[in-house]
């Protein structure tokens, strides 16, 4: 850091040309502002931040005089401004950090990681720790509120931050033989689109964030932060570099989950069992799948469903047999009624995939290069790999030397509505247990969650002091003809009611974004507010006259008699419906009724 003198000889002309005396006020001069700000301000504060802690995180450059610190930041513009500077850098040409000539973007890799930088900045107004969603997320929300902010985001993943739903989904369905190096992909309704939230001309370089005149956003790859120290606002990486910071986003995302008895199991059997979560992960498993005669996905929830039906639709291409295995009566059993369970385990059989309920695992050996799956009830599965989907871990690690709260019940950080940790410090994305104002505290593994948790925590680290009060969704699709969207808690435990219509050529994944543009749902529709729906007027029909024919419908998760989750089955563009039927958290006499509202009866 500099020094309080030196410092101030930048700055003594700026104050002399503006005439501003310090009187513990604000004076505005031109689009400058100087502050004077007593040194004792500068304190963390208590929970929930004061305006000296809104004041602070804006510093440019500081310096110690009579006492206080004189400060000036750059005057906010409007998204507008935001907007203009977002095109002008995207369309200047991709610097390296060496000394190479300038190289247009198109000659990079589609959505490549951008270089590691050689120097990294002591000092960040903004911290993200985490590459995922939810900081990306909070970087455009922090540059639409303060375009002259200087955002570092530091990742221990060697890539700028992506999307993780199309590494189990679309990704899988492409033609295109080089797909695991250009990460480019086709959306159900044809567009193609990369994995990659930006190009690589999005980001400036990390070295030159510290004297980028309009700011901008700058990326820390293969770095993990392994300390973090509260008091003196810094954070340590494994390097043993230190970072300090004004304002600090946590989005750590979470770590797979495996199964004990394969992690006891040895090196053999680890060295056959995938863990998918990263890019790295899809690439490993599209290598295997390609030279290997069976492979077995432990797991019948959300990614272990998406990524048997993938694998199962190059079964016979590549004369692959694919094995599920969970331990629920049926696919999706811990989330689905238990007949719509029924139904979906049907379809990931039609979908070439050999499935095993109720199974739990008891060992797995390696044995003449083939893994030996040995269930409790005696059954026993051979394959040459296994991918374990059980789940997430929420990544913690740096809560003891943060001394920040682990939820005991949901784990992840446990933050308050506005996603706060502490006054200078938020939490957004998978690691975040979070108060939600209509359903309690909750902890959600989604990425429309991380994208608006992102969202509004970059928005609150500006000074906007919201509260979490949206009801984020999230969506699975089994292929491009059978999907769903849902809201709010969806648990098979709850008691539930379904209301369920004949399915039209337009009722699938495929038609809805040839509808809305978009692969990625939740990016079209978290904006949209419902505020009166408008009922169908066509009758709806008998629920049992449908039995066994679930096309499309409604199904309604009930708490106290009151709607607490929403699952959209092979019904699109009605989220805002559902969002504004949890939010009323009214009583309903009759929900065929209320399914009225979706026009899941019209044709």
């Amino acid at each position: 850091m500099l020094k309080c003198r030196t410092v101030w000889k930048k700055l003594a002309p700026l104050a002399r040309a503006s005439s501003t005396v310090c009187r513990q006020n604000v004076r505005r001069t031109g689009n400058v502002t100087l502050t004077c700000v007593p040194v004792a301000h500068m304190s963390t504060g208590p929970a929930g931040g004061g305006r000296e802690n809104q004041l602070y995180v804006l510093l440019v450059g500081a310096a110690c005089v009579g006492g206080a610190i004189y400060t000036y930041r750059t005057v906010k513009g409007d998204n507008q401004r935001y907007q203009d500077r977002i095109d002008e850098i995207s369309s200047r040409p991709y610097k390296r950090a060496t000394e190479e000539p300038a190289t247009p973007i198109q000659s990079e890799p589609p959505g490549g990681p951008a270089p590691a930088s050689l120097k990294v900045p002591s000092h960040t107004p903004y911290l993200l720790i985490g590459g995922g969603t939810a900081s990306f997320a909070a970087a455009r929300s922090i540059r639409a509120r303060d375009p002259g902010a200087k955002v570092l985001i530091v990742t221990d993943e060697p890539d700028p931050p992506y999307m993780r739903p199309p590494l189990s989904k679309e990704l899988w369905f492409s033609n295109d033989p080089s797909v695991t190096e250009t990460l480019r992909f086709k959306q159900w309704n044809g567009k193609e689109r990369s994995i990659y939230f930006q190009p690589p001309s999005f980001y400036i370089n990390a070295e030159e964030l510290d004297g980028a005149e309009n700011g901008g956003v700058a990326v820390l790859t293969g770095k993990k932060v392994v300390h973090m120290d509260v008091r003196g606002n810094k954070i340590k990486l494994d390097d043993d570099t230190e970072i300090s910071y004004d304002k600090c986003l946590i989005a750590t995302g979470g770590v797979p989950r495996n199964l004990q008895v394969i992690e006891r199991a040895g090196e053999e059997v680890m060295k056959k069992t995938t863990l998918f979560r990263k890019i790295e992960d899809f690439k490993s498993l599209d290598k295997v799948s390609r030279n290997i005669k069976s492979i077995t996905i432990i797991g019948g929830g959300f990614l272990g469903s998406e990524l048997a039906c993938a694998l199962g639709r190059r079964s016979t291409e590549y004369d692959l047999e694919v094995v599920q295995m969970f331990p629920e009566k049926g696919n999706m059993g811990k989330v689905l009624p238990e007949y719509l369970s029924n139904w979906t385990t049907e379809k990931v059989k039609s979908e070439g995939v050999k499935v095993i309920s109720e199974a739990l695992v008891k060992s797995v050996v390696c044995k003449d290069d083939k893994l030996e799956i040995k269930l409790k009830d005696g059954r026993l599965v051979k394959t040459d790999h296994i991918v374990a989907a059980v789940g997430l871990e929420p990544n913690v690690d740096l809560a003891k030397s943060a001394g920040l709260e682990v939820d005991s019940d949901f784990g992840g950080f446990r933050v308050n509505a506005e996603l706060q940790a502490r006054s200078n410090i938020w939490v957004a994305g998978d690691a975040a247990c979070f108060y939600d104002i209509r359903l309690g505290r909750r902890r959600v593994e989604h990425h429309d969650h991380a994208v608006v948790s992102g969202r509004l925590a970059g928005e609150n680290m500006t000074g906007a002091n919201k509260p979490y009060w949206h009801q984020s969704m999230f969506w699975s699709d089994l292929g491009p003809d059978v999907g769903y969207e849902a809201i709010g808690i969806v648990d098979s435990s709850l008691p539930t009611v379904g209301v369920f219509a004949k399915a039209t050529a337009k009722d699938t994944p495929k038609a809805a974004t040839e509808k809305s543009g978009t692969g990625i749902r939740s990016e079209s529709e978290t904006e949209d507010t419902a505020i009166s729906p408008v009922a169908s007027l066509t009758p709806a029909p008998n629920v049992g006259q449908h039995k066994d024919e679930y096309g499309k419908g409604v199904i309604f998760y009930l708490r106290d008699k009151v709607v607490v989750g929403i699952i959209l089955w092979n019904v699109f563009n009605r989220m805002p419906i559902a969002r504004k039927i949890i939010k009323d958290g009214e009583e309903h006499a009759d929900l065929n009724e209320v399914a009225k509202l979706f026009n899941i009866h019209d044709d």
